[in-house]
């Protein structure tokens, strides 16, 4: 992806990820620092953080504050602005990508696991929205980047929770978009396919015909979905879909029987 050329508006601006210790949040991290952007990089993991932080600066001379919190804890979000706040840094982008999935029948999945995971994909960023939307309005410039999934467009049979939370996430960022539509302030909902990250270990989805071979006969590297993702927020794309075949998949299926949707979706779910 070609590297996009800022504008003075955009130059010494701060970018905070959530999720930033690996996957997807990480490879953004790389692709704004490159483009020196300053960072606020957010995870549960502080050694993780540190490292990435040390070697992102030392590659690229940019500032970095890590900050250690478990999305999972709907305190996390407040303690997160309090310290943004403390330090006087201000957000210009804001990157809702921390999530996880959770894999089986809806009555034998944990429900420990279940609400933790509506907290952490759902509640988080709409709370962190909340916090940091309002100075992206009043300085009359801003973005927000969602990190949704394909599985936002259809009923996720074997993945039920985490498909609904992603149909969420996918409707919050299209709505909010226009309600910030002449504001300055964007909103982006990146939506990939079956993507090479942590996620499939954690949600015990290894063996899933769809991870075993993704869609499409393909499963993408994080590399090039944070590209893709980043492109398009910077081009104020409401909603970003990696690959040609996915976003007439993602047409598509909102065109079939919603029976044939969710059958479908079962049976590319399924163990192989």
């Amino acid at each position: 992806m070609d590297r996009l050329v800022m504008s003075q508006q955009e130059e010494n601006k701060t970018a905070l990820i959530t999720g930033a210790s690996g996957g997807i949040g990480y490879e953004l991290a790389k692709i704004f620092a490159r483009d020196g952007y300053n960072l606020v990089l957010v995870a549960r993991s502080a050694d993780e953080l540190h490292k990435i932080a040390s070697q992102l600066t030392s590659e690229h001379g940019v500032s970095i504050k890590v900050i250690a919190k478990d999305l999972s804890d709907p305190v996390s979000p407040q303690k997160i602005f309090d310290e943004v706040q403390k330090d006087g840094i201000a957000i210009d982008i804001l990157i809702n990508n921390a999530g996880f999935g959770t894999y089986g029948t809806f009555c034998d999945t944990n429900l420990k696991d279940e609400l933790e995971m509506v907290q952490v994909n759902m509640a988080s960023p709409t709370h962190l929205t909340k916090l940091f939307l309002p100075g992206m309005i009043a300085r009359g410039h801003g973005r927000i980047m969602n990190v949704a999934s394909m599985a936002a467009f259809q009923p996720g049979p074997l993945l039920a929770v985490y498909c609904a939370s992603k149909s969420y996430v996918l409707s919050f960022s299209e709505a909010l978009a226009e309600e910030l539509r002449g504001t300055g302030v964007t909103v982006t909902a990146l939506c990939p396919g079956p993507v090479k990250t942590g996620f499939a270990k954690r949600a015990k989805t290894e063996q899933t015909k769809v991870m075993m071979r993704g869609l499409f006969n393909r499963i993408w590297e994080a590399e090039d979905v944070a590209a893709v993702g980043y492109h398009g927020l910077m081009r104020d794309k409401t909603i970003v879909i990696p690959g040609k075949r996915y976003i007439a998949s993602a047409f598509i299926v909102r065109c079939v029987p919603r029976k044939l949707a969710r059958r479908s979706a079962r049976k590319i779910m399924e163990e192989s």
